[in-house]
């Protein structure tokens, strides 16, 4: 089968392996039929990240047919068409059962985090309750249905999951920093959560005008001091949410920076910072939640209906398409800001 291997810093290839085969009772075997770029793909294509050069791909997002299955697999089976989430939660233990199955007690990271997922074939490990069924068919969805369906196994849970731990509620007024396909669907959860206000905070006319259309109420495209006074300035004084979906410390400072004492962060950006001292924030009453999530809880209970009932489009995020033998070029249009997420067709 094809599979993408991270090369270097700055070169992705494809190259025949063996297809992947059962190792536990609690495997499954999935053909890959949508898959994608994440920007945290990114961090490794860009810097290396001490990442092995001819190694495998990062990608941890696809949609599949269900090839084969363990012994103890019940909840699925051959043919099935499934969502495959980055996260490989057990739905038993106290974590899972609490709604933070993106943080398994009894899969830890990294066995709860996938990747290899750019390829033809996956062997996805964890699989009795972590897959999400999907109706039908793949030919029985749109593209554009398609390109929904693959946002719900990262990039929308992450941006609901941040919504979620910070608690967003009816009225409150919020600010998004971080103009990517997660922060695209924080916007599309704050929305869905109740918010009266949302910024974008966004540099970029193309990502400005996509929030906008997704539920913001306004842009912001200054950073720093200047960046918090106009947000301030637009709320007529400091927001009640700030959802991180960058993973720098200056977004991180930006989002404390945004909040009235007392305010609340949803942190889901992957950080790329050393410690913050969370002393820094005593004086202000900050409540600051958040990490790996809950994408097969949220996808059950919330999000997949909401997308086949069409009161969401989280897949707008894929702006432009590629096939698996072009992979190199998804990873480079996502570097230089080309695209907001690639989409990769198996």
């Amino acid at each position: 089968m094809k599979t993408a291997i991270f090369e270097k810093a700055g070169l992705m290839t494809v190259e025949e392996v063996e297809k992947p085969c059962l190792q536990a009772d609690d495997d499954a075997i999935i053909k890959i039929v949508r898959a994608c770029v994440c920007g945290s793909d990114l961090w490794s294509y860009s810097n290396g990240d001490e990442k092995a050069a001819h190694s495998a791909n990062s990608g941890h997002e696809a949609l599949g047919i269900v090839e084969e299955v363990g012994s103890a697999i019940t909840t699925v089976k051959p043919g099935d068409f499934v969502i495959v989430p980055f996260t490989h939660g057990c739905g038993e233990c106290d974590a899972c059962r609490a709604g933070f199955d993106g943080t398994c007690d009894n899969h830890v990271i990294p066995t709860n985090w996938g990747n290899g997922y750019q390829a033809e074939y996956l062997r996805f490990h964890y699989a009795n309750w972590a897959l999400v069924k999907v109706p039908g068919q793949p030919s029985d969805y749109t593209e554009g249905m398609l390109k929904s369906l693959l946002s719900l196994a990262d990039v929308m849970p992450t941006g609901y999951h941040a919504a979620r731990v910070a608690n967003v509620e009816r009225g409150d007024k919020v600010v998004v920093i971080g103009d990517g396909a997660v922060g695209q669907c924080a916007v599309i959860a704050a929305k869905m959560r109740g918010a009266s206000q949302i910024i974008m905070m966004s540099r970029h006319e193309d990502r400005q005008q996509m929030a906008l259309s997704s539920g913001a109420t306004a842009v912001v495209a200054e950073r720093g001091e200047e960046g918090i006074a106009k947000v301030r300035d637009i709320l007529g004084g400091g927001a009640d949410v700030a959802l991180e979906c960058v993973g720098t410390e200056a977004a991180l400072e930006q989002a404390l920076g945004v909040l009235h004492n007392g305010g609340r962060i949803g942190a889901v950006g992957v950080p790329h910072y050393g410690d913050h001292r969370i002393g820094s924030t005593f004086a202000q009453n900050i409540a600051i939640a958040g990490g790996s999530a809950s994408v097969t809880t949220y996808d059950k209970q919330v999000l997949l209906k909401a997308v086949l009932d069409g009161d969401i489009n989280p897949g707008k995020v894929f702006t432009r398409s590629y096939k698996l033998d072009d992979i190199d070029q998804a990873y480079k249009d996502m570097e230089t800001r080309k695209t907001i997420k690639s989409m990769i067709i198996i």
